[in-house]
């Protein structure tokens, strides 16, 4: 089953599996390395399609959640036509809003309504033909205890009917190490859950990339491209701590066929195309290289 999910993709050309984080086309938003552009997120489409990309991950931020256009009957409207008029696709969906406001941490009541909120992110994916949502495991949504996990697999299991209804598959990206993943990913359902693998993150946590796509390999069904310094943050690709060809190579043993999306640096001076640009070429010269 595993499997069959990861590589629903084979057989796409290869320009057709590299997309970009939502944003990288835009002004960075107060400052952040990555929100949910509001003032200029149509411009987006044009400037994709323009640009040859083909594939956009969605971002959503837990501030004005329910303000977004995922989640508003126009909004939705909007982004088909555009999807449609720019031949852009969005399998994907990063939820900072699950890390901002992680539901596995609430209690009582606050709890109830974060689950309501990702009931109504599930009802939105599904209305643009989105099929995998990243919940972040990290940062202020890393699993520090026990209960924490519990509290997240409990609730999942609660919500399972909604991500069959809606033909959503949840992939989780995690600062477990190796093993801990594999092992926490092989307790859920194949059909449900899997893996996002973030090349940057698990360089700055100084993971080596061998043993992780060996532990877990099987579940990954999108990765994150990104570089990052090892204890640090994001950088230029090809200048932090990631080992790309390693990374490319195990992915290519394993026979991944999904989807790579450019969550990469900011564009220091502002030339947000140009960057994005090069760093598509560069992640094409490493996919091909190693067949993956």
């Amino acid at each position: 089953m595993a499997a069959a999910i990861g590589r629903s993709s084979q057989g796409r050309p290869l320009h057709e599996r590299i997309g970009f984080m939502q944003g990288r086309l835009s002004p960075q938003v107060d400052g952040k390395i990555q929100a949910f552009p509001w003032a200029c997120w149509a411009e987006e489409f044009p400037q994709a399609e323009q640009g040859g990309l083909h594939l956009m991950e969605w971002t959503l931020d837990q501030e004005r959640l329910y303000e977004n256009p995922l989640l508003t009957p126009a909004g939705q409207a909007q982004i088909r036509a555009l999807c449609a008029r720019h031949r852009i696709a969005i399998p994907s969906l990063t939820g900072d809003c699950f890390m901002q406001a992680p539901f596995w941490k609430a209690q009582g009541a606050a709890r109830v309504q974060l689950e309501r909120d990702f009931v109504a992110i599930a009802a939105g994916c599904a209305a643009v033909g989105i099929t995998f949502v990243v919940v972040p495991l990290v940062d202020n949504g890393r699993i520090e205890t026990d209960a924490q996990r519990d509290a997240l697999c409990e609730a999942l299991d609660r919500l399972s009917g909604v991500l069959r209804e809606h033909r959503l598959r949840v992939v989780f990206e995690s600062d477990y190490e190796p093993r801990r993943l594999a092992a926490f990913i092989a307790a859920l359902d194949p059909a449900l859950f899997g893996v996002n693998y973030d090349i940057g993150n698990s360089a700055a946590l100084g993971y080596d990339p061998t043993a992780e796509i060996a532990a877990y390999g099987a579940r990954i069904f999108n990765v994150h491209v990104k570089d990052r310094v090892l204890g640090g943050t994001t950088v230029p690709l090809g200048t932090g701590s990631a080992d790309f060809d390693r990374v490319f190579a195990a992915l290519a043993g394993l026979g991944y066929a999904g989807n790579y999306i450019l969550q990469t640096a900011r564009a220091a001076a502002g030339n947000h195309a140009e960057v994005l640009d090069h760093y598509r070429n560069m992640t094409v010269r490493w996919v091909s290289a190693h067949g993956a």
